[in-house]
């Protein structure tokens, strides 16, 4: 890529757009096709360059989990608080799990309240505050999908080199295949096909999204975040439907290696292992879907450092209908508290607060009410 402009050509965007539309009229049924953006980062940009108000009527997009935050359970927002309230403590997090609800506080509500709560741009800022702090105890909250698994299990590899003894990790990543899963065997979900994330991508490659193809027959492309990025996921997508195909395409070949990136994947193995279940907003217990540190480095897992214990399951309150829109049952606009008490000024809800949730897309965007979805 030499230029950025490269993936925001108008011509190119108007001639993909015209394909989508030639495609998805050779199409016939009787509802639109359900299109499922996993990542919050192509929900931004549909939005962002009104690329949803360019498809064709028969064409829905469905907007997924979005990221880690949005999934994040209000149980282990109270932990992160329970921890940053031990004396002694500096927690350090990226800034938007700042302002996830818990049922007490936020993060930022304990930092006002006094605690040492800190907002780094990456784990190896949070080491950084362990060397300079020795009498201190620094826990980074490790949280996101692949993505940033590789950072945070190089970062505890560093500090094992090290001898560190006051670092430790908060790990709460989760793997995107498994949460995939949870969300095609949703009863009350239909999707058509999945534009899978990028980013992801870069670090797992494209066969762990086999299961998709083979095991629930739905066609799914791996795509960047520029708009040509997604007009042309969509155009794949739409073309592998209208030819009645069913197979895994990567669209962002620029970025995304077949086989994903090795030293990635051999840091990931070493530091973590699933869990055998883990709880996600709005989607339960999903098996295999949470990582732990392992044994070996038990010494820099925040949740035996400070004995966590299992704290139990909180929900949203019950007008608020964070786990159906995450689910991708239901429009953020459909939720009565969306736009009024719900807002990014006062957040009710992990949507609302991280950048890449829908809630804050629709809200940032205008996308108030159903005549302006």
């Amino acid at each position: 890529m030499k230029y950025i402009d490269e993936f925001r050509d108008p011509a190119k965007a108007r001639k993909l757009v015209d394909e989508i539309h030639k495609l998805a009229a050779t199409i016939q049924r009787d509802t639109p096709l359900q299109l499922m953006e996993f990542c919050g980062g192509h929900t931004h940009t549909l939005f962002k360059y009104g690329i949803e108000a360019m498809l064709p009527a028969n064409i829905e997009m469905v907007h997924g989990p979005g990221c880690p935050v949005c999934v994040l359970p209000m149980a282990r927002v109270d932990d992160c608080v329970a921890i940053a309230e031990q004396p002694g403590v500096i927690f350090t997090t990226f800034g938007d799990a700042m302002r996830v609800p818990g049922t007490r506080k936020s993060l930022l509500q304990a930092k006002a309240d006094g605690c040492d709560v800190r907002m780094v741009y990456s784990p190896m800022d949070a080491l950084a505050l362990a060397r300079k702090h020795p009498d201190r105890e620094v826990v980074f909250f490790a949280l996101g999908f692949e993505t940033t698994m590789p950072s945070t299990a190089l970062t505890l590899l560093q500090a094992h080199r090290e001898g560190l003894k006051n670092f430790s990790l908060f790990c709460n990543h989760i793997t995107t295949p498994a949460t995939m899963r949870a969300i095609l065997t949703d009863p009350d979900l239909r999707l058509d096909g999945f534009l899978a994330p990028g980013h992801v991508s870069m670090v797992i490659g494209a066969q762990p999204y086999d299961f998709v193809t083979r095991d629930y027959h739905k066609p799914l492309v791996i795509t960047g975040f520029e708009p040509l990025d997604i007009l042309q996921a969509l155009w794949m997508l739409v073309k592998q439907i209208a030819e009645g195909r069913c197979e895994v395409e990567n669209q962002y070949a620029r970025i995304v290696p077949q086989a994903g990136n090795a030293a990635g994947l051999k840091a990931i193995a070493e530091v973590y292992e699933t869990r055998e279940h883990s709880e996600f907003r709005g989607l339960g217990n999903i098996g295999d879907a949470g990582i732990q540190i392992r044994a070996a480095y038990a010494a820099y897992d925040a949740e035996k450092k400070f004995h966590l214990q299992a704290a139990a399951s909180a929900h949203d309150p019950e007008h608020l209908k964070c786990a159906d829109v995450l689910r991708g049952v239901m429009k953020p606009w459909e939720c009565p508290a969306f736009g009024k008490e719900c807002n990014p000024q006062t957040p009710l809800g992990a949507l609302m607060v991280s950048p890449e949730g829908s809630c804050a897309a629709y809200y940032a965007y205008g996308k108030l009410a159903k005549r302006s979805a």
